[in-house]
């Protein structure tokens, strides 16, 4: 008989590794095996140690125990390049190229085919290029500017880059977080032609639905400690979200049930020439209010004129009854108007700053006090406040004197509703409020947007997950190409009849 054939060793592992950052402890006895031809979900809540995996398989951390395997031999990476080297590459949300090279000069940069004479040959690197980009089945011009490619095209560019190096394994660190839907479906198209050449991809992401679409296999980490590593077929997106938050998620969407009160925002014809015309609804006292619709239909851009941030070239804004007078958003603030950002690091956050000072930018005048040199910050007050909202929303921090920076995503986006909540609005507008963070502090995001609308706030919420659209709105407005098309109330609201208005299939005219 013969003997039987030893299995293959993962491509990449690591084994029994722990990584410690002072005195958190960032990884606990994590296992996880990356195998040829397979695609690896890494899922967790926010702080769960998914970027501290990440940064130990690219060279940026060594373990403080366990090891690396590459091919089921002991590795060790002495920083990026040496990862690099081994054929590993991490393919990250944002990528960064140099946007004034073209895409071939940035898919070969330092490493450039070279004429008899020494000098670069163009005509071999974009030929190089171009078969890179039909090897991936996506049509990209060498020769153009890296400048002005949307994130999808940036992300092609990164992955072409990392075969052109002969990379092994791909990391793909939230890679559809910016993404349209058709651009998520073209990714997924060149991840599985990578997949069937023999490439070991580890894909991360808070999207369920993405990881049960793509992957094989998926390793749920929770506190830095490994839960479990199994394949993903007969699973459900309950099983994975029990295993990520170790308990029974008695509910993603917590909507109370509210009647609504008088009229709190009233927008009226507004309109800003070349992006969105004729925009008029309401939204009363204990509603919540979605307004969806395909990304560029214009949904950020009318929330930003709301709050002054972007002029309007004609329409009106009245907060109770009252026109907002004055312009920009110190008027809208006093006018009782508050706006969560949908990019929180870039416009709702500083992000080297404290959390107690960004959590008390909006009430400066509040927090000063008299000095022989002038107005001065009560430290006492402002931290006094930011513990009060940090209890409140159940913040997870080490101390308010930390910048803001080193928090989760998820506690991010909660010192931005803290920062806001504490101007006492009368109307919360929050853009992609739950964008980029885990199920668990999703749901409290959506407790609390409930909670608040429960006791009289009016909400205006933007987002492009039709999930947390239908769970969380007594009405949906419905956008596309920069008009509102649809009004549809929450017992009428299905993903059927949301789309068919967004694409301008069919719907009811808005109110």
């Amino acid at each position: 008989m013969d003997a039987e054939t030893p299995p293959t060793p993962p491509t990449l592992a690591l084994v029994n590794v722990g990584k410690a950052f002072g005195a958190v402890q960032a990884l606990q006895g994590v296992t996880l095996e990356l195998h040829a031809g397979e695609v690896h979900a890494l899922a967790g809540e926010n702080g769960a140690g998914k970027s501290t995996i990440v940064k130990t398989f690219a060279g940026v951390h060594r373990p403080d125990s366990g090891e690396v395997r590459l091919d089921g031999e002991p590795v060790v990476f002495g920083g990026p390049a040496d990862a690099q080297q081994a054929g590993v590459a991490v393919i990250y949300q944002e990528p960064t190229l140099f946007p004034d090279l073209s895409v071939g000069e940035n898919i070969f940069m330092g490493r450039q085919p070279r004429t008899g004479l020494g000098r670069i040959d163009r005509r071999a690197m974009h030929a190089a290029a171009a078969e890179l980009f039909t090897r991936l089945g996506v049509p990209l011009d060498p020769q153009q500017p890296a400048r002005g490619l949307s994130i999808a095209d940036q992300q092609v560019v990164e992955i072409a880059k990392a075969i052109s190096r002969d990379a092994r394994v791909l990391i793909m660190d939230e890679p559809t977080a910016a993404l349209t839907g058709q651009e998520v479906a073209r990714l997924f198209t060149v991840t599985r032609t990578l997949q069937s050449q023999g490439c070991a991809i580890l894909f991360i992401s808070h999207r369920l639905e993405e990881i049960f679409e793509l992957c094989q296999r998926v390793t749920i980490l929770r506190d830095g400690r490994w839960i479990t590593s199994e394949p993903l077929a007969g699973l459900t997106a309950d099983d994975l979200v029990r295993r990520m938050v170790g308990r029974e998620l008695s509910a993603l969407y917590p909507k109370q049930d509210v009647v609504p009160g008088e009229v709190a925002l009233e927008v009226s014809r507004l309109t800003r020439e070349g992006v969105f015309t004729d925009v008029s609804f309401q939204v009363r006292r204990g509603e919540i209010v979605a307004l969806a619709g395909l990304v560029g239909a214009g949904r950020s851009e009318v929330a930003r004129a709301i709050f002054g941030v972007d002029r309007r070239d004609a329409g009106e804004v009245k907060v109770n009854g009252r026109g907002i007078t004055g312009a920009g958003p110190t008027a809208a603030m006093d006018a009782g108007l508050a706006l969560v950002p949908e990019d929180r690091r870039q416009q709702g956050l500083v992000m080297d700053m404290s959390i107690e000072r960004n959590m008390g930018l909006t009430q400066l005048p509040a927090l000063r006090r008299a000095g022989r040199l002038g107005p001065l910050l009560s430290r006492k007050v402002e931290r006094d406040r930011a513990r009060g909202w940090a209890e409140r929303l159940q913040l997870k921090f080490s101390q308010l004197s930390d910048a803001v920076g080193v928090l989760s995503g998820g506690n991010q986006q909660k010192v931005v509703l803290a920062k806001w909540l504490a101007t006492d609005p009368a109307v919360l507008i929050v853009d992609e409020p739950t964008r980029g963070i885990d199920v668990g502090t999703k749901s409290e995001v959506h407790r609390l947007l409930s909670e608040l609308a429960g006791r009289n706030l009016a909400v205006l919420m933007i987002s492009s997950d039709l999930p947390e659209v239908l769970g969380m709105a007594d009405r949906v407005l419905v956008m596309h190409e920069g008009r509102l098309v649809a009004e549809i109330p929450r017992a009428e609201a299905t993903e059927e009849s949301v789309m068919a208005a967004a694409t301008g299939q069919n719907g009811k005219a808005a109110a």
